[in-house]
Formats: C-alpha cells, sequence, structure tokens
C-alpha cells in the first residue's frame, strides 16, 4: 500500500515536535481550540471531519488533508461522504480544488485502509 499520507504526517513529527518546544502555550491553546470545535455537539464528530476536509481542499494544505482524512476515517466517513465533501470544496475553490480534492480523496483511502 502506497503510504503517501502516513509519510507526510511522518515528515512533519519532528518539526512541529521542535517548534511546540518553543512556543508550548500557543500548541496548548490550538489542542484545546481544535477538541472543543470537533467534539460532539449538534453537529456529530464525523460530519465536522467531512467539513474540516473540505476546508482543507480549499486551503491547499496537504498536512490539514492528511489529519482530517484520517480523523474522518477514524470516525467511520464513508468514501461517498468524503466525495461528496471534496464535491463541495471543489464548487467553491475551482481549479484548485480539482487539484487537491483528490490528493484528499487518496489521503482518506489510504487512512480508511481502501488504497
Amino acid at each position: 500500500m502506497d503510504r503517501k499520507y502516513h509519510q507526510i504526517a511522518d515528515d512533519l513529527r519532528t518539526p512541529a515536535r521542535e517548534l511546540r518546544d518553543q512556543i508550548p502555550e500557543v500548541f496548548k491553546s490550538y489542542a484545546q481550540l481544535h477538541a472543543a470545535a470537533t467534539k460532539d455537539g449538534a453537529i456529530s464528530q464525523k460530519t465536522k471531519e467531512l467539513i474540516a476536509i473540505a476546508i482543507s481542499v480549499v486551503t491547499k494544505c496537504d498536512g490539514c488533508i492528511t489529519a482530517h482524512a484520517r480523523a474522518a476515517a477514524l470516525q467511520g466517513a464513508t468514501k461517498q461522504e468524503v466525495a461528496e465533501a471534496i464535491g463541495v470544496a471543489i464548487m467553491l475553490s475551482g481549479g484548485p480544488g480539482t487539484v487537491y480534492g483528490p490528493r484528499a480523496y487518496e489521503a482518506f483511502l489510504e487512512y480508511s485502509g481502501q488504497a
């Protein structure tokens, strides 16, 4: 299995840890924000991760795509749900969405074991 998105996560791990050591309060605050924003509420965690995948495509962020594709897979998102979320991202971003959308879909398939 191609593990390209696992490799992106691995590549970011050390520099992120080093930066976190320099600005721990920023990372701690971000982790708290992330936990609060993604917990189940009126919208489920799975739906929030689908939204995050779409935003990751629009912002063209491979690290974000990696993180939220993995989280969506862990939340039990289906290929169709991910594809439809990416479709919304393509609608809002046009051409760049047709480049980053397939990346997000590929990342989800990798993390869900469907690649």
